[in-house]
């Protein structure tokens, strides 16, 4: 494992007592911090002259009027304004990072598929140059929709930045650890935590440890939002203190450097003489967030019956119908199994949404074989699937006591939209060729006596 050295270091805020270091609970919250001493306006959002010679600005994830609960800004304290970050762009190609709509001719996306983990490779890669798009479904045109890539990151981007104009992205390591510098303050991710990044969020992204291998969703859509609970009430599942922002960091850089914008599923750069992640100090709702996966608290069946998976949502984006998401981020975590009579592992099913499933770590307990850490599955949507013989048979038979399922921690991404494999999903990615017939030996047992098992 490799540990690079950073020249780029931010000035940070102080912790908050009692916080973690770096980091201020909340989901949602609205936050304020700061890197210098009253570098944040009290009272007023705009005043005529900021302390520091600051310039303030605000960045917007959702429109002016949206309704206020749904209302999302931050007001930003930086030392010189956005459009100081900007210059004249050009397009630049990333072949293997694709937005939706993209369908390919000759790739068929119906089926029942699952690859092996992407392979590391010696070949330097950064944030940018390391992903690798899987699946894409609706369109990033009009924001909806998503698309659904494996990232493969071994070297730091050095005076280079990034950011979305098409989505916010949900990140899951799986291997490795990954810094995000955000114009907001500093963001460390390892394997079993998750992060959020705003759509609209200059970042860079270094290696801590590496080499490193993920997932990303990018969520061309609503942004993501802790579901109903409904009559679970208010507590478990993934709750809101266990989100945490970061606090305010600058850089005051005077370096060439560049920044790279996905903009209607194409890239382009431009050149600037500084660091843009400037801001010394914001106050607002629109920021990146981090969260321990190990932290989510999960709810089932406590007497009989095999709840649908949706109980184990940690987060959702809406689509506008009500209760079909554009995404649902779902986890397959350790827990308890504890339900009399009852089928334990996910039933057979046919579903309306399309479901890709990667696993972090352990034995995903439908698929006791094949789908190893790394890994990925795709059903997509009226496809049936369902739990292995060896599943089935085990779990039809098995003495129910109470079962603790342990090490093992698998998530979905759930979309209304039938996921579109790209050509590097369906012919250069390590595609198990034979899983379809992972259900090939399931066994007519059909017996029409009365009350016969």
């Amino acid at each position: 494992m490799t540990v690079e050295k950073h020249p780029n270091r931010m000035t940070q805020a102080p912790s908050l007592p009692g916080a973690n270091a770096g980091y201020m609970p909340g989901f949602g919250n609205d936050f304020e911090t700061e890197a210098l001493p009253d570098a944040l306006p009290q009272g007023m959002n705009s005043p005529q002259k900021c302390n520091y010679g600051l310039y303030g600005e605000q960045l917007s994830g959702t429109a002016f009027t949206a309704p206020s609960h749904q209302n999302e800004r931050t007001w930003c304290y930086r030392i010189r304004p956005s459009v100081k970050h900007s210059h004249r762009y050009h397009k630049i190609d990333l072949p293997l990072w694709k937005s939706a709509p993209n369908i390919v001719a000759d790739v068929t996306s119906l089926g029942q598929y699952r690859w092996d983990p992407l392979p590391h490779t010696d070949t330097p890669l950064t944030w940018l140059t390391g992903m690798r798009t899987m699946t894409t479904a609706g369109d990033v045109h009009t924001q909806v929709g998503m698309a659904t890539h494996v990232y493969l990151v071994n070297a730091s981007m050095v005076d280079a930045y990034f950011y979305s104009a098409d989505s916010e992205m949900l990140i899951v390591p799986q291997e490795g650890r990954l810094r995000f510098s955000t114009e907001l303050g500093i963001i460390d991710l390892a394997p079993q935590e998750i992060a959020i990044i705003p759509r609209g969020l200059v970042y860079r992204v270094e290696v801590l440890e590496g080499p490193c291998r993920g997932f990303v969703c990018e969520n061309y859509g609503q942004k993501f939002e802790l579901p109903n609970r409904g009559p679970i009430g208010a507590n478990c599942m993934a709750n809101p203190r266990d989100f945490k922002a970061p606090v305010a960091a600058f850089e005051d850089r005077e370096v060439p450097s560049t920044v790279t914008v996905k903009w209607c599923g194409a890239f382009h750069e431009t050149k600037i003489g500084q660091s843009p992640l400037d801001v010394v100090a914001w106050h607002g709702n629109y920021a990146p967030v981090k969260y321990d996966l190990r932290t989510y608290c999960p709810v089932g069946a406590v007497l009989f019956d095999h709840p649908d998976p949706s109980i184990f949502t940690v987060l959702t984006a809406p689509s506008g119908v009500e209760g079909t998401a554009n995404i649902d981020f779902v986890l397959f975590r350790e827990r308890w199994m504890v339900a009399e009579d009852t089928f334990r592992p996910p039933w057979y099913h046919k579903n309306i949404m399309s479901e890709l499933m990667g696993n972090i770590y352990g034995q995903y307990d439908a698929k006791p074989k094949g789908f190893i850490p790394g890994g990925i599955s795709l059903h997509n949507m009226m496809l049936p699937h369902g739990p292995d013989r060896n599943a089935f048979e085990g779990a039809s038979n098995a003495e129910l006591t109470a079962q603790k399922l342990d090490n093992t921690m698998s998530f979905m991404f759930e979309t209304r939209f039938p996921q579109q494999l790209t050509k590097f999903a369906g012919q250069e990615a390590p595609l198990q060729d034979d899983y379809i017939d992972c259900w090939a030996d399931i066994e007519k047992k059909f017996d029409g006596t009365p009350g016969k098992k």
